[in-house]
């Protein structure tokens, strides 16, 4: 039986119709119900809580209903056996008895055929359909005949079976990344849905989805570990600010968002790191050997005076009392041999001096002038000692010996001076002006954070007070429901009882313990809202893009984060841009897992153009004769354009005329230097630290533009970026791999060419 195209067409269009008003049923249903809570009685903690829970729950409801919303249904199986199921961005059910599945999630097991049957392989489908749709408006079909005994034709079938992935590459970009779910490739497919355990590396050239894979993979891993998950969150790690912006919306319209996204100057709660290093300080911040040289600081705070030292005790009677390096050195000794972190350790280095000030004293004051035995009792001794801690001259004696040090402190004091600590010409690069604001977040930089991380690990946190705060504030509370069920228990009335009934009365179906805890403050926070302000947060799982920038410090960091060792790392050594960057998975990842890790490669560009790719290859070739790039599915036909020029500027603004489009974005990409003047011609260009990519213009430096795309890109000064450091090639290789369309390069007519001619 033949359909013709529209008859086709409307029949799916009745379902997605029939689909969104299922869909704005639910999403009606979860707002009343938010609605309801907010609008319900009931002041106890225990009702507040019941309340919260339950608005958190239909609010993330909202969210997938709301992400749902935008092409909510893109295909549908039809199997051999007569099986037919919808695929969509999320799962809905009839409200029938059997909840029957109106629109199957993308993520479940039954949906995988979507992506990974062939003509070879059909995984019992007959036909597989793709839908495309604007809003709720089906605007188009495409169908592929997997059994080739299914005589049924649509009007639709086509033999590219690429046609809906080359239409999704060839649409105009908006700034912001989108989802891939509709064009997920079988290879892609096969990395989001691996077992989410143990470390697996995904190695991709400019183009082959690395981020998209990544983002989806996390999407995946929430739906199908959705318990352990949504409570230990997932983190996403990007290179940048301007990055994250970019692929911020991606989640959320797969209906996740319980995921904290956060770039390496955020990892340390209260520092949004936005200053900046110089290569060289970055590159000697992010050493694995840092991490000693830190400790070798922390244990130098450490001290014992150089022979000995007068401490006045706040007593007429006890004069002066001596704190000599033998006393100290041996409270050093013990309290070192705890094990503890520095600031955990110094009750012991405390206890140990106060005990020695306090055997001194107590044998200047109770010493029989006979030669007998010490003349004070055990209690006398100890109210000695209790004089002798409390001591406003003690407390300092110990706090010049062994201070109190916040991790932000540390470092710093380590940046302000760092020789001896590092060879002079390198502390020189890393060295700061103690005059900076050290304590406002502007002052770090991204390669501090992880310093300031180790620093945290050496000097631990003494909440001891704290705790003991606590517990007095819960034996207060719990005091007053004793109070309060004595009260409720001599109150009570026996007008209504007679010999064989029994009235239960509050006291007797709770303690005053329990009875507390009802009326404790809960925190409601989502998971990835309290783990971005827990530095000692356990994630269950962590993805790190462009992996291969981060420093071994920054791996340290990173590693404490994920003690599972649960991780997606994406990147491409040869795209190997920051001074710091390992550059290689073994070096990464041999400290911490051996050889015990999963690497897959992903060789397919789906974003740069045949014509843009061989032009950036050779720029590659240049230092690697063999390096083969990743092998482009479409060619545009237009091959990169370049022009040499006196005046950069006015020919950077000339080309950017011409190749400005209605649709569409376009990047210029240039060497920091250049930037402020570039600005100037393009007054139009959104630029800075955290540029705006919805703009029609952005004008960017090498590094930003990484993991980014635009439909037009103009490269300036491409020998400038080449040689501005050590990576320079490969920053050079990340500029002209951005473009979707067309690529053009502005050359400085007093430098030389630094890559082939088009």
């Amino acid at each position: 039986m033949s359909i013709d195209e529209s008859e086709a067409v409307r029949t799916e269009q009745r379902f997605v119709s029939g689909l969104h008003a299922r869909l704005d049923v639910l999403r009606e249903r979860a707002e009343a119900a938010v609605r309801d809570a907010l609008r319900a009685g009931g002041t106890s903690a225990q009702a507040r809580l019941e309340r919260d829970v339950f608005i958190a729950e239909q609010s993330g409801l909202l969210a997938a209903y709301d992400a749902g919303d935008h092409g909510l249904c893109f295909g549908r199986l039809v199997f051999r056996d007569g099986r037919d199921h919808h695929i969509g961005r999320i799962g809905i059910r009839d409200d029938d008895d059997e909840r029957t599945p109106l629109v199957v999630d993308w993520r479940a097991d039954v949906a995988r055929p979507f992506y990974l049957a062939t003509g070879h392989t059909p995984m019992g489908l007959s036909r597989r359909r793709h839908i495309t749709m604007e809003g709720r408006r089906v605007t188009g079909l495409h169908d592929e005949i997997l059994d080739l005994r299914d005589t049924t034709r649509s009007g639709h079938e086509g033999r590219d079976a690429d046609a809906v992935l080359l239409a999704a590459l060839d649409s105009a970009r908006t700034g912001r990344m989108s989802d891939i779910v509709q064009t997920v490739q079988a290879e892609q497919d096969r990395i989001i849905r691996a077992p989410h355990q143990g470390v697996l590396v995904v190695e991709g050239g400019p183009g082959t989805g690395k981020t998209a894979v990544a983002l989806h993979r996390a999407a995946y891993l929430l739906y199908a570990h959705r318990e352990l998950l949504a409570r230990r969150a997932v983190l996403v790690v990007g290179p940048n600010p301007a990055f994250l912006g970019y692929i911020g919306e991606v989640l959320p319209s797969l209906g996740e968002t319980g995921v904290l996204l956060a770039s390496p100057g955020e990892l340390f709660p209260g520092v949004r790191a936005t200053g900046t290093d110089t290569p060289e300080a970055a590159e000697i911040k992010g050493r694995a050997a840092m991490a000693e040289v830190l400790a070798r600081y922390v244990r130098d705070r450490q001290t014992v005076p150089p022979t000995e030292e007068p401490v006045e005790i706040d007593h007429e009677d006890h004069g002066t009392l001596f704190l000599t390096r033998d006393m100290a050195e041996d409270a050093r000794w013990d309290a070192r041999g705890t094990g503890l972190p520095h600031n955990l350790a110094r009750p012991r280095f405390a206890t140990r001096i106060v005990d020695a000030l306090t055997a001194q004293l107590v044998e200047r004051i109770g010493a029989d002038p006979y030669g007998g035995p010490n003349l004070l009792d055990p209690s006398d001794v100890a109210q000695l000692g209790k004089e002798v801690a409390a001591s406003d001259a003690v407390h300092a004696a110990i706090d010049g010996l062994w201070p109190v040090l916040t991790p932000q402190e540390l470092v710093a004091r380590f940046l302000a001076d760092p020789f001896g600590y590092l060879p002079d010409g390198e502390a020189e690069f890393v060295r700061r002006d103690p005059a900076d604001a050290w304590t406002g977040a502007d002052a770090w930089t991204p390669a501090d954070v992880p310093l300031l991380d180790e620093a945290a690990e050496l000097l631990g946190e003494d909440d001891s007070a704290a705790r003991a705060a606590a517990a007095r504030e819960r034996a207060e509370r719990i005091a007053y429901a004793q109070g309060v069920l004595d009260v409720a228990y001599a109150s009570r009335t026996y007008e209504f009882e007679d010999e064989e009934s029994e009235v239960l009365g509050v006291q007797d179906v709770i303690d005053a313990e329990r009875f507390a805890e009802r009326h404790e403050e809960a925190d409601h926070r989502s998971a990835a809202e309290r783990a971005a302000a827990d530095r000692t947060w356990a994630f269950g799982h962590v993805i790190v893009d462009e992996a291969q920038e981060l420093s071994a410090m920054a791996w340290r960091l990173l590693m404490r984060r994920v003690p599972t060792r649960s991780m997606t790392l994406v990147g491409d050594p040869a795209q190997t841009g920051d001074a710091a960057g390992c550059g290689s998975w073994r070096e990464i990842l041999a400290p911490y897992v051996g050889d015990r890790y999963e690497q897959v490669t992903l060789g397919v560009n789906y974003r740069t153009p045949a014509e843009i790719m061989e032009l950036a290859a050779e720029v590659r070739r240049a230092v690697e004769p063999d390096f083969r790039p990743p092998r482009s599915v479409r060619s545009t036909g237009v091959p990169p354009w370049e022009t040499t020029a006196d005046d950069v500027p006015a020919a950077v603004a000339d080309a950017v005329a011409r190749e400005v489009r209605d649709e569409g974005r376009l990047a210029v990409v240039a060497p920091a230097a250049r930037l402020p003047a570039l600005a100037a011609a393009l007054p139009g260009a959104s630029w800075g630290a955290e540029p705006d990519l919805t703009r029609p213009v952005v004008l960017l430096e090498p590094r930003q533009a990484k993991g980014l795309e635009f439909d037009t890109v103009v490269v300036v000064d491409p020998e400038a970026i080449r040689t501005a450091g050590p990576h320079g090639v490969n920053d050079l290789y990340v500029a002209l791999t951005r473009a979707t369309q067309r690529l053009g390069v502005v050359r400085s007519a007093a430098g030389a060419p630094a890559a082939p001619a088009a």
